[in-house]
């Protein structure tokens, strides 16, 4: 087997920044020389680390990723860590003495956690791991993406379907989502030339264009998210700093009380829209 050290070389001589990680990870990938080398030509031809890998570490945990769909980012973590409290605040609530809560069908027991626009389904993931027992359901237009989140959530009792926005899930669940999750697309189209080569080459563009302002998802999320969501129900959704306050206002024009969620550190930022618990 090549010696680390000049695959590492190769890495570099490819602009690969970490390469040293890369390489750790490139061998423990693999079970003899070849498969390495062909790992290392795939990944020095600039297809993505978790292409190559098969997986993302999210959130503490592997997500399985194919080739094709959107490769699940860290800053998405602020919006998997806040959805898994709202989630764990509605397991320990049992919704008791919530408004509209005897109106439940009984065979939905559990919190209703919805992973909109999923992608490989990690944000759903990281719920079900943080937040205890919930009924989570997710969604995708992309077929390669809803075969990802499949391969992470139904084993853990989640259910995928493949469909635009609200229209992929079941009736039933109208008005009864506790925390509707989105990761929507906000990248404006003309950004996209200027993303890395990693995401602009080989994710899928229906995963990264938001339109001429990048928020052309979040109207049409924001515009029906009061209907699914339960009485005191919150919907997140992942932007940019400088487009919260426009995806704040679509969200309170929604019928929704809002705020801001930011981490400079992490450069995240989340409009979260809470349904009225009394109507």
């Amino acid at each position: 087997m090549p010696a680390e050290t000049e695959i590492v070389t190769r890495l570099r001589a490819a602009g690969c920044v970490f390469a040293e990680d890369e390489a750790r990870l490139l061998v423990e990938a693999s079970d003899d020389d070849s498969e390495l080398d062909r790992l290392v030509a795939r990944r020095a031809a600039g297809e993505p680390l978790e292409y190559v890998l098969g997986w993302a570490e999210f959130a503490g945990l592997r997500i399985r990723v194919l080739p094709g769909v959107f490769v699940p980012r860290r800053r998405t973590e602020l919006l998997a860590t806040e959805a898994a409290r709202l989630a764990t605040v509605a397991v320990l609530a049992g919704h008791d003495g919530r408004a509209g809560a005897a109106a439940r069908d009984a065979a939905v027991s559990a919190p209703v956690v919805v992973d909109l626009c999923c992608g490989t389904g990690a944000i759903g993931a990281a719920v079900m791991d943080a937040a205890g027992p919930v009924h989570l359901v997710a969604a995708d237009l992309d077929p390669i993406a809803v075969q990802a989140a499949r391969m992470n959530l139904e084993p853990q009792g989640g259910l995928v379907f493949e469909g635009d926005l609200y229209d992929a899930l079941p009736v039933e669940l109208r008005a009864r989502i506790d925390v509707l999750a989105v990761n929507a697309p906000y990248v404006p189209s003309e950004a996209i030339a200027m993303m890395p080569p990693e995401a602009r080459d080989h994710e899928a563009r229906l995963a990264l264009d938001g339109g001429d302002d990048g928020l052309d998802v979040h109207r049409r999320v924001a515009a029906s998210a009061r209907s699914w969501l339960a009485p005191g129900g919150s919907v997140l959704i992942e932007t940019s700093e400088r487009q919260a306050p426009v995806a704040r206002a679509l969200f309170e024009a929604g019928g929704l009380a809002t705020r801001i969620l930011h981490d400079a550190d992490a450069d995240a930022t989340v409009v979260i829209g809470v349904r009225d618990p009394v109507g």
